[in-house]
């Protein structure tokens, strides 16, 4: 199967990207370097195309009890304008997916989920709508997405794009209407201040040439985003999250509200908050310059007790760190352990999985 291409492809391939495969879709993965396009978005300001992300609206009578349902945070009476991160769960606690739900409107909900994952978690929904007056499209395919990410982010949006941006708090979105409706969300997948623009195909187009033509941003690619994202301890899906790493196992069990009546997958993250959970997502920092890279072992004292979920010499802090899924009884902060990479270990030790401090507005 030939993989998607998103609206701005043409554009990709015009401005010399590095294109490679990513969860179904042709995307960039780097312009120039990782390392220059990583820096622009810490220090200045920096440009994805998201557009393979995927989009449900779910609307009607019991939209609200509908999400609910199938998400492990909690939307209830939430204002209009807001937007919850969580997950959506099988009934073992395994993870379907984790997503972004924008609250649109009284029972009117927008939920963004992974590329590699639209027709799964979308053939998934369906078959848990039963029994509920909801109203529910995917849209994937008529939305495209970028990402304005970085300190000068908000200036940039304002003055570029003219989109009134600055009197938006954390995690709220809106809708902006003019020639072309689009959707605005302060949000990302960096660490650093920005926000998510949604439109149709023509209209994201017309915002990136807007953007390139500034020379106020850097075109950023899927290289710079995973190393942003890894040094803030945020999660991939199918790395530090799958249908095998439940919220509890990666840490994100704030996301997960238990004192809800009821959610898919509630039971079995009960038994897991008073049992304890086998294996943990930590953090770990290697006192050599080798470079941990996904799937290698973690050993402790030479006996093998969990494996590398990402890893890099993070650009921002010059370290040689990781994120691995490891037994829980090793997961205690400071706890020496060894990484394994070819045929020789290094020796590191857990600490926290953020690497580097995220720079939200606050």
């Amino acid at each position: 199967m030939e993989n998607k291409r998103t609206c701005l492809y043409d554009r990709h391939v015009a401005q010399g990207a590095l294109i490679s495969p990513f969860g179904g879709f042709d995307m960039p993965i780097q312009y120039t370097d990782i390392k220059d396009e990583h820096n622009a978005v810490r220090t200045a300001c920096g440009v994805f195309d998201v557009s393979h992300m995927g989009e449900v609206i779910v609307r009607g009578t019991d939209a609200e009890r509908y999400v609910n349902h199938i998400f492990t945070n909690d939307v209830t009476d939430l204002p209009t304008g807001k937007i919850l991160y969580g997950m959506m769960l099988y009934e073992d606690g395994g993870t379907v997916d984790d997503l972004l739900v924008y609250k649109m409107g009284e029972n009117d909900f927008f939920l963004v989920i992974n590329a590699a994952n639209i027709d799964k978690d979308w053939e998934w929904m369906q078959r848990r709508a039963n029994g509920f007056d909801i109203d529910m499209h995917n849209v994937s395919d008529a939305y495209g997405q970028i990402a304005v990410q970085g300190p000068l982010a908000e200036s940039v949006t304002e003055q570029v794009l003219g989109l009134p941006c600055a009197e938006m708090a954390f995690y709220t979105c809106k809708v902006i209407t003019s020639s072309s409706d689009v959707i605005i969300s302060r949000t990302g997948y960096t660490g650093e201040d920005g926000f998510e623009i949604y439109g149709s195909h023509d209209t994201i187009r017309t915002l990136w040439d807007k953007l390139m033509d500034s020379g106020r941003c850097k075109p950023c690619g899927l290289g710079c985003r995973d190393t942003l994202r890894f040094e803030v301890g945020l999660p991939l899906y199918g790395d530090e999250l799958s249908a095998e790493i439940s919220p509890l196992m990666a840490g994100l069990g704030i996301f997960c509200k238990l004192d809800k009546p009821e959610f898919i997958g509630r039971e079995a993250l009960l038994k897991q908050k008073s049992e304890g959970v086998t294996r943990k997502i930590v953090g770990i920092e290697l006192t050599d310059k080798a470079i941990p890279r996904h799937g290698y072992a973690v050993l402790k004292e030479g006996e093998k007790i969990g494996e590398v979920t990402t890893g890099y010499h993070t650009i921002s802090t010059d370290k040689s760190v990781c994120m691995a899924l490891i037994d829980a009884k090793h997961a205690a902060l400071g706890t020496p352990v060894e990484i394994q990479i070819r045929k020789k270990t290094f020796p590191g030790t857990v600490v926290k999985k953020r690497f580097y401090d995220k720079h939200y507005k606050k």
